[in-house]
């Protein structure tokens, strides 16, 4: 089943000083089935960030149509689109994004309680996600008493809480130390191998990229080539070594 389907997608970016505008993506198209995990890779500005904020409905293509689990995006607005981030798309971006106000457990809590979860599940459905990410002995501490790399295995938390159909993560290992990384990496393969959880996550490190069963590579907002992944990560890892090499021949 296609969960994602993005159609000769183009968006433009004007600058901001009067220069030339910037084609973040031209007429790219995507496509992820339930179960998918995809990693996507590419020089800074090829056009990986405006994928995930399309996906996410934070922006609409200038043409071309993006669908998550059968919905058009561009068409979903107010309610709709507030329930569709809630209830079927896990973010896990950069910036945490967490509630300076409210302790993790409650950031973490806090998209279950909109969606009128009863309270024995929420509270069952934020232990087991801290419990998977190291984080439960800190719940009841607030962003700003934590270091970087908790905030972001919270915010982590927060979005496999939901249990999504769709999890979009923008380097999500980033502010991880390798073996913090490695849990969130093995956290992101069960959610995608008990729930079918389509994950799609951006990375420039080819050792997070070598979890996915494929890897797309942008450049230019088109795609460059992609490869799969034959079963063992060690050479699937050699491959995007080899394919990151390339690229950086032709720049």
């Amino acid at each position: 089943m296609t969960i994602i389907r993005v159609m000769a997608v183009t968006k433009t970016y004007g600058s901001r000083f009067g220069g030339p505008s910037v084609r973040a993506l031209d007429r790219f198209s995507l496509e992820i089935e339930s179960g998918d995990f995809v990693a996507v890779m590419g020089p800074s500005g090829s056009g990986k960030t405006t994928l995930l904020k399309l996906l996410s409905r934070i922006e609409r293509p200038d043409s071309g149509a993006v669908f998550a689990n059968g919905k058009d995006l561009s068409a979903l607005s107010g309610n709709a689109l507030s329930d569709f981030r809630r209830t079927e798309i896990g973010f896990v971006f950069q910036d945490s994004s967490l509630l300076d106000s409210m302790t993790l457990r409650e950031n973490i809590s806090l998209p279950l309680s909109l969606s009128r979860i009863s309270a024995p599940e929420i509270e069952a459905r934020v232990s087991e996600a801290a419990r998977g990410l190291q984080i439960a002995d800190i719940l009841e501490k607030y962003p700003f008493e934590i270091s970087g790399g908790q905030k972001q295995r919270a915010a982590a938390a927060r979005a496999i809480a939901i249990h999504p159909t769709i999890l979009l993560a923008d380097e999500p290992t980033g502010a991880l130390d390798s073996r913090s990384g490695r849990d969130l990496l093995e956290r992101f393969l069960s959610l995608n191998r008990s729930n079918a959880t389509a994950v799609l996550l951006v990375t420039h490190d080819p050792f997070v990229a070598s979890w996915a069963r494929r890897t797309i590579f942008l450049k230019d907002g088109r795609t460059f080539t992609e490869i799969r992944s034959g079963g063992d990560r060690r050479a699937f890892f050699d491959r995007i070594l080899e394919v990151q090499a390339a690229m950086e021949r032709l720049y």
